[in-house]
Protein backbone atom coordinates (compact mmCIF):
# COMPACT_ATOMS: atom_id res chain seq x y z
CA UNK A 1 0.00 0.00 0.00
CA UNK A 2 1.67 3.21 -1.13
CA UNK A 3 0.24 5.43 1.57
CA UNK A 4 0.90 9.17 1.47
CA UNK A 5 2.48 9.15 -2.00
CA UNK A 6 0.13 11.72 -3.47
CA UNK A 7 0.51 13.88 -0.36
CA UNK A 8 4.18 14.62 -0.97
CA UNK A 9 3.47 17.84 -2.83
CA UNK A 10 0.62 19.07 -0.70
CA UNK A 11 -0.27 19.36 2.93
CA UNK A 12 -2.69 18.52 5.66
CA UNK A 13 -4.60 21.25 7.51
CA UNK A 14 -5.74 20.37 11.04
CA UNK A 15 -8.32 22.77 12.48
CA UNK A 16 -8.65 23.13 16.24
CA UNK A 17 -4.89 22.63 16.54
CA UNK A 18 -4.75 24.08 20.05
CA UNK A 19 -7.46 21.71 21.32
CA UNK A 20 -7.06 18.39 23.14
CA UNK A 21 -7.43 16.24 20.02
CA UNK A 22 -6.18 18.71 17.39
CA UNK A 23 -2.99 19.47 19.32
CA UNK A 24 -2.05 15.82 19.85
CA UNK A 25 -2.94 14.96 16.24
CA UNK A 26 -0.81 17.81 14.85
CA UNK A 27 2.20 16.73 16.95
CA UNK A 28 1.84 13.16 15.68
CA UNK A 29 1.50 14.11 11.99
CA UNK A 30 4.50 16.43 12.39
CA UNK A 31 6.64 13.33 13.05
CA UNK A 32 5.94 12.07 9.50
CA UNK A 33 8.27 14.00 7.24
CA UNK A 34 6.27 12.98 4.17
CA UNK A 35 3.36 15.05 5.42
CA UNK A 36 3.34 18.82 5.66
CA UNK A 37 0.97 19.80 8.45
CA UNK A 38 -0.49 23.23 9.09
CA UNK A 39 -2.16 24.13 12.39
CA UNK A 40 -5.49 25.84 11.90
CA UNK A 41 -6.01 28.18 14.87
CA UNK A 42 -8.45 30.88 15.95
CA UNK A 43 -5.61 33.32 16.73
CA UNK A 44 -1.84 33.00 16.50
CA UNK A 45 -0.18 30.86 19.18
CA UNK A 46 3.53 31.33 19.95
CA UNK A 47 3.88 27.91 21.55
CA UNK A 48 2.92 26.00 18.39
CA UNK A 49 5.65 24.60 16.15
CA UNK A 50 5.48 24.72 12.38
CA UNK A 51 3.16 26.56 10.07
CA UNK A 52 0.00 28.19 11.39
CA UNK A 53 -3.10 29.40 9.63
CA UNK A 54 -5.26 31.87 11.53
CA UNK A 55 -8.85 31.01 10.57
CA UNK A 56 -10.52 33.20 13.16
CA UNK A 57 -13.88 32.36 14.66
CA UNK A 58 -15.76 29.55 12.90
CA UNK A 59 -19.04 31.38 13.51
CA UNK A 60 -17.80 34.37 11.47
CA UNK A 61 -17.59 34.71 7.68
CA UNK A 62 -13.96 33.64 7.33
CA UNK A 63 -12.46 33.08 3.87
CA UNK A 64 -9.32 30.94 3.62
CA UNK A 65 -9.92 29.72 0.06
CA UNK A 66 -6.56 30.98 -1.16
CA UNK A 67 -4.71 29.03 1.50
CA UNK A 68 -6.77 25.87 1.02
CA UNK A 69 -5.52 25.53 -2.57
CA UNK A 70 -2.19 24.39 -1.04
CA UNK A 71 -3.86 21.64 0.99
CA UNK A 72 -4.66 18.09 -0.01
CA UNK A 73 -6.54 17.04 3.13
CA UNK A 74 -8.45 18.99 5.78
CA UNK A 75 -8.98 17.32 9.18
CA UNK A 76 -11.68 19.29 10.96
CA UNK A 77 -11.41 18.75 14.72
CA UNK A 78 -12.47 22.26 15.80
CA UNK A 79 -15.91 22.52 17.34
CA UNK A 80 -17.88 24.03 20.18
CA UNK A 81 -17.78 21.35 22.88
CA UNK A 82 -20.98 20.04 24.43
CA UNK A 83 -19.76 20.38 28.02
CA UNK A 84 -19.31 24.16 27.93
CA UNK A 85 -21.91 25.94 30.02
CA UNK A 86 -24.31 28.54 28.61
CA UNK A 87 -24.07 27.45 24.96
CA UNK A 88 -27.34 27.77 23.08
CA UNK A 89 -28.59 25.68 20.15
CA UNK A 90 -27.79 28.61 17.85
CA UNK A 91 -24.16 28.71 19.11
CA UNK A 92 -23.77 25.03 18.20
CA UNK A 93 -25.50 25.60 14.87
CA UNK A 94 -23.31 28.57 13.85
CA UNK A 95 -19.97 26.91 14.78
CA UNK A 96 -20.46 23.15 14.46
CA UNK A 97 -22.85 23.16 11.49
CA UNK A 98 -22.49 26.39 9.51
CA UNK A 99 -18.77 26.87 10.30
CA UNK A 100 -18.00 23.30 9.21
CA UNK A 101 -19.96 23.66 5.96
CA UNK A 102 -18.41 27.05 5.14
CA UNK A 103 -14.96 25.49 5.57
CA UNK A 104 -15.92 22.43 3.51
CA UNK A 105 -17.35 24.50 0.64
CA UNK A 106 -14.18 26.59 0.49
CA UNK A 107 -12.07 23.40 0.60
CA UNK A 108 -14.04 21.81 -2.24
CA UNK A 109 -13.76 24.94 -4.40
CA UNK A 110 -10.00 25.12 -3.71
CA UNK A 111 -9.50 21.53 -4.90
CA UNK A 112 -8.90 19.83 -1.53
CA UNK A 113 -9.06 16.08 -2.17
CA UNK A 114 -10.43 14.84 1.16
CA UNK A 115 -12.25 16.38 4.12
CA UNK A 116 -12.16 14.39 7.39
CA UNK A 117 -14.82 15.45 9.90
CA UNK A 118 -14.64 14.54 13.57
CA UNK A 119 -18.28 14.11 14.52
CA UNK A 120 -19.64 12.40 17.65
CA UNK A 121 -21.22 9.11 18.69
CA UNK A 122 -24.00 11.34 20.05
CA UNK A 123 -25.26 11.46 16.45
CA UNK A 124 -26.31 7.80 16.91
CA UNK A 125 -27.82 8.56 20.31
CA UNK A 126 -26.67 8.73 23.90
CA UNK A 127 -27.89 5.36 25.13
CA UNK A 128 -27.71 1.99 23.39
CA UNK A 129 -29.54 -1.27 24.00
CA UNK A 130 -27.04 -3.03 21.70
CA UNK A 131 -23.81 -1.74 20.14
CA UNK A 132 -24.32 1.12 17.69
CA UNK A 133 -23.15 0.64 14.11
CA UNK A 134 -22.90 2.83 11.03
CA UNK A 135 -26.16 1.29 9.76
CA UNK A 136 -28.25 2.64 12.63
CA UNK A 137 -30.59 5.54 11.95
CA UNK A 138 -29.14 8.66 13.62
CA UNK A 139 -30.95 9.73 16.77
CA UNK A 140 -29.15 12.76 18.25
CA UNK A 141 -30.87 13.96 21.39
CA UNK A 142 -29.11 17.16 22.46
CA UNK A 143 -28.04 20.37 20.66
CA UNK A 144 -24.33 19.47 20.33
CA UNK A 145 -25.04 16.11 18.66
CA UNK A 146 -27.81 17.63 16.53
CA UNK A 147 -25.37 20.27 15.23
CA UNK A 148 -22.86 17.55 14.31
CA UNK A 149 -25.58 15.54 12.52
CA UNK A 150 -26.68 18.57 10.50
CA UNK A 151 -23.02 19.16 9.56
CA UNK A 152 -22.74 15.52 8.39
CA UNK A 153 -25.83 15.89 6.21
CA UNK A 154 -24.50 19.13 4.70
CA UNK A 155 -21.12 17.50 4.00
CA UNK A 156 -22.80 14.75 1.96
CA UNK A 157 -24.57 17.44 -0.11
CA UNK A 158 -21.19 19.10 -0.77
CA UNK A 159 -19.69 15.73 -1.67
CA UNK A 160 -22.46 15.04 -4.20
CA UNK A 161 -22.14 18.43 -5.89
CA UNK A 162 -18.32 18.75 -5.87
CA UNK A 163 -16.80 15.25 -5.70
CA UNK A 164 -14.57 16.12 -2.72
CA UNK A 165 -14.08 12.96 -0.65
CA UNK A 166 -15.68 13.02 2.80
CA UNK A 167 -14.74 10.85 5.79
CA UNK A 168 -16.90 11.08 8.92
CA UNK A 169 -15.61 9.71 12.23
CA UNK A 170 -17.91 9.39 15.26
CA UNK A 171 -15.88 8.72 18.44
CA UNK A 172 -17.25 8.23 21.97
CA UNK A 173 -15.64 9.88 25.01
CA UNK A 174 -11.92 10.41 24.23
CA UNK A 175 -9.49 10.07 27.13
CA UNK A 176 -5.81 10.89 27.41
CA UNK A 177 -3.38 13.22 29.20
CA UNK A 178 -5.19 16.47 30.11
CA UNK A 179 -8.49 15.30 28.61
CA UNK A 180 -11.27 17.82 29.27
CA UNK A 181 -14.92 17.30 30.15
CA UNK A 182 -16.40 14.24 31.84
CA UNK A 183 -13.10 12.37 31.98
CA UNK A 184 -11.45 15.27 33.85
CA UNK A 185 -14.35 15.19 36.32
CA UNK A 186 -13.88 11.44 36.97
CA UNK A 187 -10.16 11.99 37.60
CA UNK A 188 -10.92 14.80 40.05
CA UNK A 189 -13.32 12.57 41.98
CA UNK A 190 -10.79 9.73 42.24
CA UNK A 191 -7.95 12.11 43.09
CA UNK A 192 -9.88 13.65 45.97
CA UNK A 193 -10.63 10.20 47.36
CA UNK A 194 -14.36 10.98 47.42
CA UNK A 195 -16.42 7.84 48.14
CA UNK A 196 -18.56 7.37 45.02
CA UNK A 197 -21.91 5.52 45.09
CA UNK A 198 -21.11 3.71 41.81
CA UNK A 199 -19.83 0.33 42.98
CA UNK A 200 -22.89 -1.57 41.70
CA UNK A 201 -23.17 0.04 38.27
CA UNK A 202 -23.22 -2.74 35.69
CA UNK A 203 -23.52 -0.85 32.40
CA UNK A 204 -21.30 -1.17 29.31
CA UNK A 205 -19.69 1.85 27.67
CA UNK A 206 -17.22 2.29 24.83
CA UNK A 207 -14.38 4.80 25.13
CA UNK A 208 -11.39 5.65 22.96
CA UNK A 209 -7.80 6.42 23.96
CA UNK A 210 -6.53 9.53 22.18
CA UNK A 211 -3.69 7.49 20.62
CA UNK A 212 -6.20 5.06 19.10
CA UNK A 213 -8.31 7.89 17.68
CA UNK A 214 -5.22 9.58 16.23
CA UNK A 215 -4.03 6.34 14.60
CA UNK A 216 -7.47 5.96 13.04
CA UNK A 217 -7.56 9.55 11.73
CA UNK A 218 -4.07 9.13 10.23
CA UNK A 219 -5.20 5.89 8.57
CA UNK A 220 -8.03 7.91 6.98
CA UNK A 221 -5.72 10.59 5.55
CA UNK A 222 -5.35 8.70 2.31
CA UNK A 223 -6.61 5.14 2.65
CA UNK A 224 -8.54 4.72 -0.63
CA UNK A 225 -11.34 2.74 1.05
CA UNK A 226 -12.02 5.48 3.63
CA UNK A 227 -13.38 7.82 0.94
CA UNK A 228 -17.05 8.75 1.42
CA UNK A 229 -17.54 6.54 4.45
CA UNK A 230 -18.75 7.02 8.03
CA UNK A 231 -16.90 5.17 10.79
CA UNK A 232 -17.64 4.48 14.45
CA UNK A 233 -14.42 3.97 16.40
CA UNK A 234 -13.56 2.95 19.96
CA UNK A 235 -11.00 0.93 21.94
CA UNK A 236 -12.94 -2.30 21.35
CA UNK A 237 -12.93 -2.94 25.11
CA UNK A 238 -16.18 -1.91 26.81
CA UNK A 239 -16.31 -1.11 30.52
CA UNK A 240 -18.85 -0.42 33.21
CA UNK A 241 -18.53 2.94 34.96
CA UNK A 242 -17.33 1.14 38.11
CA UNK A 243 -14.68 -0.76 36.05
CA UNK A 244 -13.51 2.52 34.53
CA UNK A 245 -13.21 4.20 37.95
CA UNK A 246 -11.25 1.22 39.32
CA UNK A 247 -8.91 1.32 36.32
CA UNK A 248 -8.44 5.11 36.65
CA UNK A 249 -7.65 4.72 40.35
CA UNK A 250 -5.19 1.92 39.61
CA UNK A 251 -3.47 4.01 36.89
CA UNK A 252 -3.18 6.87 39.40
CA UNK A 253 -1.90 4.55 42.12
CA UNK A 254 -4.87 5.47 44.31
CA UNK A 255 -7.55 3.37 46.00
CA UNK A 256 -11.02 3.48 44.43
CA UNK A 257 -13.66 4.26 47.04
CA UNK A 258 -16.79 2.82 45.43
CA UNK A 259 -19.94 2.23 47.46
CA UNK A 260 -22.44 -0.40 46.22
CA UNK A 261 -25.59 1.77 46.06
CA UNK A 262 -28.51 0.22 44.08
CA UNK A 263 -28.93 1.76 40.65
CA UNK A 264 -32.62 2.52 41.23
CA UNK A 265 -31.69 4.75 44.16
CA UNK A 266 -29.07 6.54 42.08
CA UNK A 267 -31.56 7.23 39.30
CA UNK A 268 -34.11 8.50 41.82
CA UNK A 269 -31.50 10.78 43.40
CA UNK A 270 -30.51 12.11 39.98
CA UNK A 271 -34.15 12.83 39.17
CA UNK A 272 -34.65 14.73 42.45
CA UNK A 273 -31.45 16.75 41.89
CA UNK A 274 -32.16 17.42 38.21
CA UNK A 275 -28.98 15.54 37.20
CA UNK A 276 -30.52 13.16 34.66
CA UNK A 277 -27.83 13.91 32.04
CA UNK A 278 -25.05 13.03 34.44
CA UNK A 279 -26.93 9.90 35.55
CA UNK A 280 -27.32 8.79 31.94
CA UNK A 281 -23.60 9.10 31.21
CA UNK A 282 -22.67 7.30 34.45
CA UNK A 283 -25.39 4.64 34.57
CA UNK A 284 -26.53 4.14 30.96
CA UNK A 285 -24.92 1.90 28.35
CA UNK A 286 -23.36 3.23 25.15
CA UNK A 287 -21.57 0.59 23.11
CA UNK A 288 -19.97 0.82 19.69
CA UNK A 289 -19.40 -1.87 17.08
CA UNK A 290 -16.03 -1.08 15.42
CA UNK A 291 -16.02 -3.99 12.98
CA UNK A 292 -16.46 -1.78 9.89
CA UNK A 293 -13.29 0.21 10.68
CA UNK A 294 -11.39 -3.03 11.31
CA UNK A 295 -12.62 -4.85 8.22
CA UNK A 296 -12.57 -2.07 5.60
CA UNK A 297 -9.41 -0.25 6.68
CA UNK A 298 -7.59 -3.16 8.41
CA UNK A 299 -7.29 -0.87 11.43
CA UNK A 300 -6.76 -2.17 14.96
CA UNK A 301 -6.75 -0.16 18.21
CA UNK A 302 -3.06 -0.26 19.15
CA UNK A 303 -3.41 0.86 22.77
CA UNK A 304 -5.31 -1.08 25.43
CA UNK A 305 -7.52 0.72 27.95
CA UNK A 306 -4.98 0.01 30.72
CA UNK A 307 -2.12 1.44 28.63
CA UNK A 308 -4.19 4.44 27.54
CA UNK A 309 -5.09 5.24 31.15
CA UNK A 310 -1.50 4.77 32.33
CA UNK A 311 -0.38 7.39 29.78
CA UNK A 312 -2.78 9.91 31.35
CA UNK A 313 -0.73 9.98 34.55
CA UNK A 314 2.88 9.63 33.39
Amino acid sequence: MKHHEHLLAKGVLVTGATGFLGGALTRKINLDERLLVTSGVRCEKRELDGEQLVIGDLSSSFDISEYLSQQNVVIHTASLAHNKANNTSSDFESINTQGTLRLARQAAEAGVKRFIFISSIGVNGNISSRPFSELDIPNPSEPYAESKWRAEQGLWEIQKSTGMEIVIIRPPLVYGPNAPGNFATLIRWVDKGIPLPLGSVNNKRSYIAIDNLISFIITCIDHPLAANETFLVADGEDLSTSDLLRKVASAMGRPAHLLPVPEKLLRLGALVLGKQDMARSLLGSLQIDISKAKQILSWQPSVSVDEGLKQCFI
